[in-house]
C-alpha cells in the first residue's frame, strides 16, 4: 500500500460510519497491487435505496469531518451502487442485489482481505 497508515485510519472511520447507519457485510480489500492509485476498497451492502443512501451519506460526512477530501462520487441519485472516492480508500456501498450482480469480491479475488477493527461502539451496534 502507499500510504497504509492512512487508507487504515480511513477505513475505520469509514467502516464506523457505515456500520452506524445499519451497513452490513463489510469487506475491505486491498487493491494497491493491481490499482496503484488506491489502497483500499471498502464494500459495504444496504437494504434498500434510502438505506444505501443514508449509509454513503454517513460516510462522506465522517470522513469529511476527519479533514480526508472526498474526489469523486456517483451513483448518489439511483442509490443503488454509490461509489465514493477519497483517493487512498474507495467505498462502494451497494443494495444487494447490486452487490450480488456486479460481485466486486469475484472481481477482485486476488487481493488480499483487510481486518476493519470497529470501534467498541459501533461494534456494538452491530451486534
Amino acid at each position: 500500500m502507499q500510504s497504509p497508515e492512512n487508507a487504515e485510519a480511513m477505513l475505520k472511520i469509514a467502516a464506523d460510519a457505515a456500520v452506524s447507519k445499519g451497513g452490513e457485510d463489510l469487506v475491505a480489500l486491498n487493491v494497491s497491487e493491481p490499482l496503484p492509485l488506491v489502497d483500499i476498497f471498502l464494500l459495504v451492502t444496504g437494504n434498500s435505496e434510502r438505506n444505501v443512501a443514508a449509509i454513503a451519506d454517513e460516510v462522506e460526512d465522517r470522513l469529511g469531518e476527519a479533514g480526508h477530501k472526498r474526489v469523486r462520487r456517483e451513483g448518489r441519485t439511483e442509490a443503488r451502487w454509490v461509489l465514493l472516492d477519497f483517493g487512498d480508500l474507495i467505498v462502494h456501498v451497494f443494495h444487494g442485489e447490486e452487490r450480488v450482480y456486479y460481485g466486486l469480491e469475484r472481481l477482485w479475488k486476488d487481493c488480499p482481505v483487510v481486518p476493519i477493527e470497529l470501534t467498541e461502539a459501533a461494534a456494538e451496534s452491530s451486534s
